[in-house]
């Protein structure tokens, strides 16, 4: 029969062997192997716990406790093994993944502004100086706002100017859906939303995409962009137009610029006037940009006309101005580029300049 002694020396016997088999392993998956065949549910150590039944209690709580002591040396014995080769892998990783500091390194391309958002924000920063509000507003808009409430009733010769995509009861046009052809529809609704007192002052930039079924070519689009601006407030003058658009032109033409105003048509202002600037380029004296005529038109205005003013609800004392501005048109103007669809077609040649 067994005695206590000979199983605690086979117990010894099978941990050396253990820690003989482990220092050689190199590689972590054979140290998975080993760890079965000496901890695993068929190793020589479970089957000498399994042998116990046999003896008197005291015998198997002596050889138990051995039991575990083993498997714990052996376990601890896997583990810093384990974490050796680990070490091992990272620093033979590392020496063969070393950095040549002196190889150069990689461009990462860096993105531009876009020419147009760059007007936009330079427009509304302008404004902004001044007091106005800036907002974006509705580009699916209805009849009533984009032209009823402009003075554009639906038998007037205006509408005609502007070739609107309908987007139901295309056929009657009344109080239907559309794509607004303008950014005045704000001015339509806030003067239409706001407190019907006329001593309240209100000044809003509305900016966005504006559509009209044009045909695009090299100075037309389909779509385009457009701020229309408005101020209303007790004692309003066209003084105080002709002040406000000399001051955006020169703050985004350049302080040398000079403007002109001349007689002009906008049913939702009277009177109204379009504006010109002086030629960028060849300061009136006449080139290819200003067609040698030394100006070049860049947006129209005038004040609010009063029929917008009672459509909207406020008192006959209301007094105002209103102007219009192309975004993409003043943007060609000031950069000198000569065809509109540049703006869109993703030409990294044309986009890199800005």
């Amino acid at each position: 029969m067994l005695e206590v002694n000979d199983l605690k020396k086979r117990l010894e016997i099978i941990k050396q062997q253990a820690f003989s088999n482990i220092d050689k392993v190199t590689e972590l998956h054979h140290l998975q192997i080993l760890k079965s065949q000496y901890l695993g549910k068929n190793s020589d150590i479970n089957g000498i716990l399994s042998s116990l039944d046999k003896f008197p209690h005291n015998f198997r709580i002596e050889i138990g406790q051995a039991v575990n002591k083993v498997k714990k040396e052996i376990s601890e014995y896997i583990i810093n093994k384990s974490n050796e080769l680990e070490k091992k892998n990272i620093n033979e990783q590392l020496k063969s993944s070393k950095i040549d500091l002196t190889l150069p390194g990689i461009d990462f391309t860096i993105g531009h502004v876009n020419p147009l958002l760059k007007t936009v924000t330079e427009i509304s920063d302008i404004f902004k100086n001044l007091g106005y509000q800036i907002v974006s507003g509705n580009e699916v808009e209805n009849e009533e706002y984009n032209f009823n409430r402009l003075n554009l009733p639906i038998d007037h010769p205006a509408r005609d100017m502007q070739d609107t995509f309908y987007l139901e009861n295309g056929s009657d046009k009344v109080n239907c859906w559309l794509l607004r052809t303008h950014a005045t529809n704000m001015t339509a609704r806030i003067l239409s939303e706001q407190n019907k007192d006329s001593k309240v002052t209100t000044a809003i930039i509305s900016l966005g995409n504006v559509y009209r079924k044009d045909d695009d070519d090299a100075t037309h689009s389909h779509q385009f962009m457009q701020v229309d601006g408005f101020l209303v407030s007790p004692n309003i003058t066209f003084a105080n137009l002709k002040w406000t658009l000399n001051y955006f032109c020169q703050q985004f033409f350049g302080l040398e610029t000079k403007t002109r105003l001349r007689p002009s048509y906008f049913p939702f202002t009277e009177p109204s006037v379009e504006v010109d600037v002086s030629c960028p380029k060849c300061n009136t004296e006449g080139c290819s940009l200003c067609k040698y005529t030394g100006w070049i038109e860049v947006l129209g205005a005038g004040m609010i006309h009063p029929n917008v003013f009672m459509a909207a609800g406020l008192d006959e004392a209301a007094a105002g101005f209103a102007f219009g501005v192309g975004i993409e048109r003043i943007t060609m103007i000031k950069y000198g580029i000569d065809d509109i669809r540049l703006f869109y077609n993703n030409d990294l040649r044309f986009l890199n300049q800005f």
